[in-house]
Parts: C-alpha cells; sequence; structure tokens
C-alpha cells in the first residue's frame, strides 16, 4: 500500500517562484487599493455598489501576470492592454446591469489612469529588488553540468541569465578526449570526479545532459552522486526531434515526456469544437443566398454535379469525404490524382473564378458541422498525395494530429494553389507544424481575417 501511494507522490509539479506567487496577487490588490483610494477622495461611499466593484475586479485581475524582469516599454504595453480588457468588461457589466451612472465619472476615470500607472511602477520596484537579490553572492546556487556537448552548453546558458534563483556554473564534466571538447566549455574533469569535486566546493546541483546513448554511464553517475548532498536534474536530449506541444505528465508516478501531442485535448478541444460550430453556423447563415448563386453557376458552366466530393486524409489519418464546388470538367478521385496547375485546361472558367477567390471551398462548412474538419488547421491533401509526400517530407503526417482545416497558416502564409515542387510542399508542412506549437484562438481569428483579405486581394491560386 505505502509503496503505491509512494509511488504516486514520485513526481511532482514544481511550486511556482516567488516572483510569480506575488505577481498573482499584486495585479489585483493594486487594483482593489487604487479604487478605494479614488472612491475616498471622491468622498463616494463604500457599500454595496463599490464592493461589489472591488469584489469583481479582484476576481477579474487574479491571477497577475509575472512582469517581473522584462522589458519596461513592454511591460508598459502588456499592463495597459489587460487593463483596458478589465475596464471593458467593467463597462458591459455595467450597461448590462443600468449602473454605469451610478459612481462619479471624474472618480472612474482617475482609477482608470492611476491603475496601470502604479502597476508598472510597483513592477519596476520589484524588478530592481529581484534583481538586487539575485546579485548577492548568498543567493546564487552553484552548480556543475554532466555533459560538454551542445545541450550541455544549452543549460549553462539557462542557469547563468535565465534560472530563477540564478546560478553559478562551476564548469562541465565530460570523459572525452580534449581534442573532441567544444573550446568554449570549462572543463573541470571527468565524470568519476563530480563526487568529491561537489562535496569539495559546495556545489548545490548536477545537471545530466549526457546524450541518451549514454545510458549505463548515466545510471552509473546517478548511482554514484546518490551519496552527495546536491540536487540531481537531468536533461533528456529531445531537441533532434520536431517537438509539437512537448509537455511532461506524470502517470502513476512515471514520467512520460510528451514530444508530438495534439493541442486539442481536454479544454482546448471543447474550445476549438465549441468555436468551428458557432462560427460555421453563423457563417453557412450568411452565405446561404451566395451558395444558391454559385451552385447555379456551377451547374451552367460545364455539364456534371453541382458538388464535388473527394477523398482526403482527416484527423489521425482516417478517410475522410471532403465537399467542394465542382471547378473542373473532370474529377480525379483515384490512385492518382493531378493538382491544378496554371492555365489547366480541365478548370472550367467559372470554376477557375471559383478557385481564385476559394469559394469552392465554401461548402466544407458542413464538413466542419459533421465533425470531419475545422475552420482552421492544415488543409487536406488527397490520398494519393499523403501516400507520396509521406515518404519523402519529414514530419509530414504530424500533420494529421489535428482535423483538417478550410484554410490554415500555411495558406496565409503564401502556400496556396500549387505545390509543384518538393521544397513548396516542405514549407507548407513547417508552417502546418508551426501552427500545431503555437494554436491558440486568437491565432484561428488571425488566421480567418487573414483568408478573407486574400479571397479579395490574392492571385496564388488556380
Amino acid at each position: 500500500m505505502f509503496e503505491e501511494r509512494s509511488a504516486k507522490k514520485r513526481f511532482l509539479s514544481a511550486p511556482p517562484s516567488i516572483p510569480s506567487v506575488i505577481a498573482a496577487v499584486l495585479e489585483p490588490v493594486i487594483s482593489a487599493l487604487c479604487l478605494l483610494v479614488c472612491l475616498r477622495l471622491w468622498d463616494q461611499p463604500i457599500e454595496g455598489l463599490s464592493m461589489g466593484l472591488i469584489t469583481i475586479v479582484a476576481v477579474l485581475t487574479f491571477p497577475g501576470l509575472n512582469r517581473f524582469g522584462r522589458n519596461p516599454v513592454a511591460t508598459a504595453i502588456d499592463i495597459l492592454i489587460s487593463w483596458y480588457g478589465v475596464l471593458f468588461v467593467l463597462w458591459l457589466l455595467g450597461f448590462a446591469v443600468g449602473k454605469l451612472d451610478a459612481l462619479n465619472p471624474n472618480m472612474l476615470l482617475a482609477w482608470a489612469i492611476s491603475t496601470p500607472v502604479c502597476l508598472w511602477l510597483c513592477t519596476q520596484a520589484g524588478t530592481l529588488w529581484f534583481r538586487h537579490q539575485a546579485s548577492k553572492p548568498e543567493a546564487r546556487r552553484r552548480a556543475v553540468i554532466a555533459g560538454a556537448n551542445h545541450l550541455g552548453l544549452r543549460v549553462a546558458e539557462m542557469l547563468t541569465q535565465h534560472a530563477v534563483p540564478p546560478h553559478e556554473c562551476l564548469g562541465f564534466f565530460d570523459d572525452r578526449e580534449p581534442a573532441r571538447l567544444p573550446p568554449e566549455a570549462h572543463v573541470v574533469g571527468r565524470l568519476e570526479a563530480m563526487p568529491d569535486f561537489i562535496d569539495k566546493h559546495g556545489v548545490k546541483d548536477v545537471f545530466v545532459a549526457l546524450p541518451l546513448t549514454s545510458q549505463p554511464r548515466i545510471m552509473n553517475l546517478m548511482a554514484s552522486l546518490q551519496n552527495t548532498t546536491a540536487s540531481l536534474h537531468f536533461v533528456p536530449d529531445v531537441f533532434g526531434v520536431n517537438i509539437i506541444q512537448g509537455r511532461l505528465q506524470d502517470i502513476g508516478g512515471i514520467p512520460v515526456v510528451g514530444l508530438t501531442v495534439t493541442p486539442f485535448t481536454g479544454v482546448n478541444g471543447l474550445i476549438k469544437r465549441l468555436s468551428d460550430i458557432v462560427l460555421a453556423s453563423i457563417i453557412l447563415v450568411l452565405i446561404a443566398p451566395l451558395l444558391l448563386l454559385i451552385a447555379l453557376g456551377v451547374r451552367l458552366s460545364s455539364p456534371g454535379p453541382v458538388i464535388f466530393r473527394q477523398h482526403r486524409t482527416g484527423l489521425d489519418g482516417e478517410i475522410i469525404k471532403v465537399y467542394k464546388f465542382r471547378s473542373m470538367r473532370t474529377m480525379d478521385n483515384g490512385a492518382v490524382v493531378k493538382q491544378a496547375t496554371k492555365g489547366d485546361p480541365r478548370v472550367t472558367k467559372f470554376g477557375a473564378f471559383l478557385r481564385r477567390t476559394s469559394l469552392d471551398e465554401l461548402p466544407q462548412f458542413v464538413n466542419v458541422l459533421q465533425g470531419r474538419m475545422s475552420i482552421v488547421g492544415p488543409r487536406p491533401h488527397a490520398v494519393a498525395h499523403n501516400e507520396h509526400y509521406a515518404k519523402v517530407v519529414k514530419a509530414y503526417m504530424a500533420r494529421h494530429k489535428v482535423r483538417p482545416g478550410i484554410t490554415g497558416w500555411a495558406q496565409v502564409n503564401g502556400l496556396r494553389g500549387e505545390t509543384d515542387t518538393l521544397d513548396k510542399m516542405a514549407r507548407r508542412v513547417e508552417f502546418d507544424l508551426e501552427y500545431l506549437r503555437n494554436w491558440s484562438l486568437g491565432l484561428d481569428l488571425l488566421i480567418i481575417v487573414r483568408t478573407v483579405k486574400l479571397m479579395i486581394f490574392d492571385r496564388g491560386a488556380y
């Protein structure tokens, strides 16, 4: 029983730093105090309405962001954006309950101006204080690194420039010959000498940055360091992998490092799906007359069906049917699918207009409601193309960890239309992976806005 419980507690989340805790409460405290001072200066009663306002402000601003150590100008801009976002929410609440005129407008204006100023001043004062504390010799933790390689050098840079609390890196330990070691690495001995060095120099932290191929040496080193008082940290060398949404999980006491993981898990997945349903429903209602006109145009432009159904690769590599307005006289959907090229004789005149403006993609909003696609995501390619490019483009199939999109980050960065070279496809995949690494609802909205602009002005698709 005790072994099972101890296993579950073996790996814990790192506690927040002291600056993070202070920053979390600083913003709501400053906002509330400034409001109290302004209420006093304008002889406003501190009762029901004002106390409710103080409570709402504290809730909206907690936890505050850790802005200590940032550039003063960037900090000021960040504070202003965050604060006036809070004021906008308060204005909406006041408008909804009809209490906009219940407080002195001059008092509210003074509060709106004084709060970000006081918060900025406190943040700068805190930055100076933390820097002063970090500059004290007793505040710096002595550290050594096992492994004088590219990873070890990156760890040394992190420890001396970004770590909280700051560290003093005393050097590297490595068993390789001096000729094989990077000249910028200060090597103080071989791995077997680490325990004695740690005891002699009062080392507090040891960072093991040896390659994974050195597992026996890593295990022997860890065993020899168990009898020291230094804290041991293992740094896995995963930087050679194309990491997507990398994260560390604790599953029953077993550390699991996720290297290539979909961003749409948990709450993120719910937000993504709800935004797709809401936006797709609104858009379909708004464009319904346009859909009828386009359908009529397709029918009159050439014989054949209005909607072209093509097999594409969707989420987790599953085959899905994607809807498009037919823009060609022929419909390729077999083992070999030729991409449309400039001046392609298969494309009708009306179809060329549809492809140039991306109006042929509009039926895919129905695919979004069906759950087969998303509004924003990597564009789905024909199955035949996937089978080819998966063999020649690195990390190509990683783009299928999410639902394919009507538009995507690659398309709004100049990679619409034909990918007639391997380099173009590789660049498209890299943009798709960048989207997966950096996804947010704000990024999705930005891509949608840029897509509308491209539909009007871009001539890259045919």
